[in-house]
């Protein structure tokens, strides 16, 4: 498959991602791709974001492929029979938030994880197999989540995994705005589906 196969929908984690991040920037240049916006960026509930995934993902007109980031991940996890439902053939993965160790996350711009309103049922990371093909991008080196998890969880989601070498967060705090490997990545990952 190539991107005009499918339509992409575009999944940020917690607070978003920003103008130069490389989800906008696969968002402006990729033409089926579109981004699912929630109503509160910064307060997510496990519930409100899968469904609005899913509802997203119902106005497609092409078979629907998730690019997902950060807490982006286990959103479409958690979600994933919804998400199938609605014609989700495909999961692109990347740099997985872990909520089982959340406590050691790093300080966000003044903020820590989980907001002062709780954890809004993100409290354990999903382990349930993914009703679609999935695949895993994860840096050796993210605080996030350690690449040792990342195997672990891939392989309960079965997905397969690709190390990101020593890319961080793979965000634009980590030098990540364009992130061509990535669209690398991703192609060979819609040719796996067909």
């Amino acid at each position: 498959m190539k991107t005009s196969d499918v339509d992409i929908l575009i999944v940020p984690g917690w607070q978003d991602s920003g103008h130069d991040h490389w989800q906008t920037r696969w968002e402006k240049s990729l033409k089926t791709a579109r981004r699912v916006v929630q109503a509160d960026w910064d307060h997510p509930t496990v519930e409100v974001w899968g469904d609005q995934i899913a509802k997203f993902a119902a106005g497609a007109t092409k078979p629907v492929v998730v690019v997902a980031h950060s807490l982006g991940v286990p959103a479409v996890v958690l979600a994933a029979d919804k998400l199938k439902v609605r014609g989700v053939i495909g999961a692109f993965l990347v740099a997985p938030a872990d909520l089982d160790f959340s406590h050691f996350w790093p300080d966000t711009g003044g903020r820590r994880w989980p907001p002062a309103t709780g954890d809004g049922g993100y409290s354990n990371m999903p382990t349930n197999r993914l009703p679609f093909p999935g695949h895993v991008v994860v840096a050796n080196n993210d605080l996030y989540c350690s690449y040792t998890r990342a195997q672990h969880l891939a392989a309960k989601w079965g997905a397969t995994l690709s190390d990101a070498g020593e890319s961080g967060h793979i965000n634009v705090a980590s030098g990540h705005g364009p992130w061509p490997e990535g669209v690398l990545q991703f192609g060979q990952f819609l040719r796996s589906l067909g």
